[in-house]
């Protein structure tokens, strides 16, 4: 199975001692979905791969586009895959909008778990270790190199086709500071006439 996405999100950040932010729209991202090998109630788990484009707003002189890689393997615990446990490796590559600005590196490691219930809203849980590589603008490090763990919870609601209408995730990172990140998804589907479809918010 193979999809397709293109994703606005607003996200709302709260980092140590500062007050939650302002919900806004922060970034638009384009990603492809790919299952290389499906489980199909046998021993190996479902192999996925997605590879994601993001590309931050505004369009500023320090504006990131960030590419995404990931492998994650999926293990059905019931024959209709509503109840599961996860492991995936993750890869992360920033590039700054000027040539004055190095970003390095993301990885990620995690396992995790998910249920969805016949209403098709499906919960699911993550928790592993990130290692940055650290950041640089002229000589100067602004972000240290760290490695630390992550937490990471998500609530979508899907179609029955298993579509994604709306999705909310709250992500906690150690960078090293514990920092709190709340982020709202609504898809754009585009459809075999090639018009562009909104999923509207009032989903919720």
């Amino acid at each position: 199975m193979t999809r397709k996405r293109l994703v606005r999100c607003a996200a709302a950040i709260h980092a140590g001692a500062d007050a939650w932010s302002a919900f806004t729209n922060n970034s638009w991202n384009v990603g492809l979905q790919a299952d290389i090998y499906r489980q199909n109630g046998g021993l190996i788990p479902t192999i996925t791969i997605q590879e994601t484009l993001t590309r931050s707003v505004p369009d500023a002189s320090l504006a990131t586009t960030s590419f995404n890689n990931v492998i994650e393997a999926d293990y059905a615990l019931n024959d209709d895959e509503t109840c599961g446990m996860l492991a995936a490796f993750q890869y992360t590559k920033v590039a700054a909008g000027t040539v004055l600005a190095t970003v390095n590196a993301n990885l990620i490691g995690y396992v995790g778990g998910y249920y969805q219930w016949d209403n098709n809203w499906k919960l699911t849980g993550r928790v592993g270790v990130q290692s940055f590589g650290g950041a640089r603008l002229l000589n100067f490090n602004p972000i240290a190199s760290f490695t630390q763990p992550l937490l990471r919870i998500d609530l979508d609601q899907l179609d029955d086709s298993d579509n994604h209408l709306f999705g909310a995730s709250l992500q906690v990172s150690w960078v090293p500071k514990p920092s709190y990140q709340l982020t709202f998804r609504t898809p754009l589907y585009i459809v075999r006439n090639m018009t562009l479809n909104s999923v509207p918010s009032t989903r919720l």
